[in-house]
């Protein structure tokens, strides 16, 4: 999982990642968004909110993380949704995700 947080740091700071609620809530009303991701911390409500706004959109949304660490590494506070701009990046960063932690009722795929 640590791979996970050292590619979403050089996201940031490739200016590939978009944090905050309202920021990330923007970015995907603005079709900029290829992947969301909401800390496992945030409301019911925020994880629903994105979740149909995503779903809507065809972007793709995960529940992962902590907040104090999706924020540490970024330099910031706390964080509790953040949005990657770059698809290439958010294609591996999901895969990684769904790698330590599948979709439940989504089989995986031997290779």
């Amino acid at each position: 999982m640590n791979k996970i947080y050292q590619l979403l740091s050089l996201s940031q700071k490739g200016r590939n990642l978009i944090s905050g609620e309202f920021a990330a809530k923007q970015a995907v009303l603005d079709n900029k968004a290829f992947l969301v991701i909401v800390s496992k911390e945030a409301s019911e409500n925020t994880k629903k909110l994105f979740r149909d706004k995503c779903n809507y959109r065809n972007i793709s949304i995960r529940i992962w993380g902590e907040s104090s660490l999706l924020g540490k590494c970024l330099g910031k506070d706390y964080r509790v949704v953040i949005a990657l701009t770059n698809e290439k990046l958010a294609t591996k960063i999901l895969s990684m995700i769904d790698e330590h932690e599948p979709i439940p009722g989504q089989s995986l795929i031997e290779k």
